[in-house]
């Protein structure tokens, strides 16, 4: 543990919080993409299946828990709850696009062929494109609400302090995981645009609008 891990882990929470908190304030889902949501989910639970094998310590095994509550709960509001507000029809990503790739490239590039090593594996490949679904939503509606620009701002803060969390241990551990630290900064690549959009406008008390799709 280091201070780029903890804080990587609070901007995380306070992302996933900051949406829920959105859904149950405006009882809406407007502008926050599902299919993201569900990426996520499957995200937590084939990484964290190690909590029924493997406790590291309670820190570890309380944000593991609260992570995959807290997915399950998000893809509950958008898909049952408030169903009805639900915006389908710009949350069209085709998934398989992701999955496919992500699940054949877990099988080829992983630590071991084992199968939860390949679900850990699959869950770090898939996470750092499960946002596309999200960012290509906003292309397509051409505008974001305020709030869920924040949510986007801290989970890509996240990523890019678990990238200083890695240089961190790469100094200090001689500890470098080549998949993890790959699959982070082409994450944290797709939020290049967004930041600088987040901190131009957003900041600035303008709404983050762009460019219709042709």
């Amino acid at each position: 543990m280091n201070i780029f891990r903890i804080l990587g882990d609070v901007s995380h929470l306070l992302a996933i919080i900051i949406l829920l908190v959105k859904i149950v304030k405006s009882k809406s889902c407007a502008g926050i993409s599902g299919k993201s949501q569900i990426l996520f989910a499957l995200v937590f639970t084939t990484r964290y299946l190690d909590l029924f094998t493997n406790f590291i310590s309670v820190y570890n095994t309380v944000m593991k828990v609260i992570f995959l509550i807290c997915a399950y709960v998000t893809v509950y509001m958008i898909y049952v709850k408030f169903r009805k507000t639900f915006d389908s029809e710009n949350d069209s990503f085709r998934l398989e696009f992701l999955l496919v790739p992500v699940t054949g490239l877990s099988f080829l590039e992983n630590h071991s062929f084992t199968p939860l090593e390949i679900l850990w594996t699959f869950s770090i490949y898939l996470e750092s494109v499960a946002i596309l679904p999200q960012l290509f939503m906003i292309s397509k509606t051409g505008e974001a609400e305020t709030i869920t620009t924040h949510y986007l701002f801290f989970l890509g803060l996240y990523r890019a302090l678990y990238i200083a969390n890695w240089v961190w241990r790469y100094h200090t551990e001689n500890f470098y995981d080549q998949i993890a630290v790959v699959s982070g900064v082409v994450q944290t690549i797709f939020y290049c645009d967004f930041f600088y959009l987040y901190v131009t406008k957003v900041l600035k008390g303008k709404k983050l609008s762009l460019p219709m799709p042709v």
